[in-house]
């Protein structure tokens, strides 16, 4: 396989896992996937900016949550974004904390 291949079928499937993420799990809250896989939907974004920043591309935290999320944060967050549980923040405490 050359380059601009894996290039474009890498690419093609970040975006799947994006659309996956924004619009068939929109029922899975960030903490869950913090505790079962150790990243989130913010960390996706967070590496989306940090690789915009690494090619010289000027992108805040809020504009990479845009570009992952699709919409500004804040909106994802009272569409979506539900409070976590005791439980679910107990877990997260003792894995990330």
């Amino acid at each position: 396989m050359d380059d601009q291949t894996q290039l474009e079928l890498e690419a093609a499937a970040f975006r799947r896992l994006q659309r996956h993420l924004m619009e068939d799990r929109t029922d899975v809250q960030n903490i869950d996937m913090m505790n079962l896989t150790g990243f989130c939907r913010n960390c996706l974004s967070r590496w989306y900016q940090e690789a915009a920043n690494d090619r010289g591309i000027d992108m805040s935290k809020d504009e990479g949550r845009a570009a992952f999320y699709g919409m500004p944060f804040s909106e994802w967050k009272a569409k979506y974004q539900t409070d976590a549980t005791a439980q679910a923040q107990a877990k997260f405490k003792d894995t990330h904390g």
